[in-house]
């Protein structure tokens, strides 16, 4: 019912136009009452948008099952990718409604309200992480606009060119600037040292023996 309802939803849109179709038309269209309707959708703009509940539950959930050893910018970058997955089940669909968004400005902005919840729930997560952190809150909050900004920008790339070649390798490419800008760089195994960089000044002209003979001296100093 619920699929049928969007269906009929986004075939009268394309015909008819968003603003020239009813709540009536769709429910006549898909063969069911009103209250069908609006047991699946509490308004027509959300029948635009019908699985990002689901994706922001999924979303929460994710987070909240995080180890308190996993790397907190890491973690919010994967989060997001369940979005693109989201958009990636069904991209005609997504095409579809990324065009309809850029004609229609409720739409547009019912589009940024959904993207804000997105962004509340990875600000949420990074603050428990970084409670103890001063500028803690700052921090999520700058970071989760920068996951979503990242995403979003590559996303909308991909729905620009109608879908077309890999989404998730442009939203990788584009969550990779945020972990190397926000993200911990990776602890070593115990026993392990990164590799020792050794920098010696020598006088201009000075025989080559003598400069290794200074770099031997400061290794064996190490």
């Amino acid at each position: 019912m619920r699929d049928a309802l969007v269906a009929a939803a986004f075939q009268l849109f394309l015909e008819r136009g968003y603003e020239q179709t009813t709540v009536d038309d769709i429910v006549a269209l898909a063969g069911v009452g009103r209250r069908s309707f609006f047991r699946y959708f509490p308004s027509k703009e959300d029948v635009v948008f019908p699985d990002h509940e689901r994706c922001l539950a999924d979303m929460t959930a994710f987070l909240a099952e995080g180890a308190d050893d996993d790397e907190p910018v890491r973690r919010v970058c994967d989060a997001a990718r369940l979005v693109l997955r989201m958009y990636a089940e069904n991209p005609t669909f997504s095409v579809q409604r990324y065009r309809l968004t850029r004609e229609v400005p409720g739409l547009r902005a019912y589009e940024l309200s959904v993207v804000w919840r997105y962004e509340r729930a990875l600000a949420s997560y990074l603050r428990r992480r970084y409670e103890a952190r001063r500028d803690g809150t700052l921090q999520a909050d700058v970071i989760a606009a920068a996951v979503v900004a990242a995403h979003n920008n590559a996303l909308r790339s991909w729905l620009r060119s109608d879908g077309q070649g890999e989404a998730s390798a442009a939203v990788d490419h584009a969550l990779a600037y945020v972990q190397s800008a926000f993200g911990e760089a990776p602890v070593p195994p115990a026993g392990e040292r990164p590799e020792d960089v050794v920098v010696v000044v020598s006088r201009r002209g000075a025989p080559l023996w003598r400069v290794v003979q200074e770099i031997e001296t400061t290794l064996g100093r190490a």
